[in-house]
């Protein structure tokens, strides 16, 4: 079986979709045969995002379907180097099965304490409820401003926690909206500056994950 990435938050808005798509186009176009588990049948919105790629002729091509459960989601994850588990905005059982499942999982959160705080008491509740090494779970900054000290009182704030905290960061840009309207991640924007920082932090995770292999 491929790798299992888990990119899951305890409420919505935190960056977690952006993060799904980052991840998953970076692998992609390093070869990687890539598929994308919508886990919000609500919204779907990765799966719509799909359909702009498509539309768009973006390239490469990366598989998105939403399921219902995590247990149907990763039936056929064999068939694919990696699986990137993009969860519903809220956490549920299937948040707990799918960290279970990962071999990375991956938090997103923005900088104030009405994302942190959540952010940090969900991966709390990973490892003492359900039984996730703690060295699994990593924190990803994302939708930030640009205020270098709310970026650092955030980054002091998770690392007195025992989680792995992602260096860079995903800022909030329009360009990146704009990337997302036309089938892009933030990692093929054609803005290099705000490119380059996401790139920073997807190359982080993709560090992170090898060092648990």
């Amino acid at each position: 079986m491929g790798y299992i990435i888990g990119v899951f938050s305890q409420k919505g808005g935190v960056g977690k979709s952006t993060t799904a798509r980052a991840i998953a186009t970076t692998y992609a176009k390093a070869g990687w045969d890539v598929k994308v588990a919508d886990l919000d049948i609500n919204q779907s919105t990765s799966f719509t995002w799909l359909q702009r790629r498509l539309a768009n002729g973006v390239e490469p091509v990366v598989s998105v379907e939403t399921f219902g459960t995590v247990s149907h989601a990763l039936r056929n994850a064999d068939r694919y180097d990696l699986t990137v588990l993009d969860g519903a905005p809220h956490a549920s059982k299937a948040t707990a099965e799918g960290a279970k499942r990962a071999d990375l999982v991956v938090l997103p959160t923005q900088l104030s304490l009405d994302d942190l705080e959540p952010q940090v008491m969900l991966a709390n509740s990973l490892v003492s409820d359900h039984g996730v090494p703690a060295k699994r779970i990593a924190f990803a900054l994302s939708k930030t401003g640009d205020s270098q000290r709310e970026l650092e009182e955030a980054r002091d704030y998770l690392s007195a926690t025992p989680y792995h905290v992602l260096a860079s960061q995903i800022p909030e840009k329009t360009a990146f909206r704009r990337a997302h309207d036309g089938g892009l991640s933030v990692v093929e924007s054609p803005y290099k500056g705000p490119r380059d920082q996401a790139d920073a932090l997807i190359q982080s995770l993709i560090d992170r994950l090898e060092s648990l292999a």
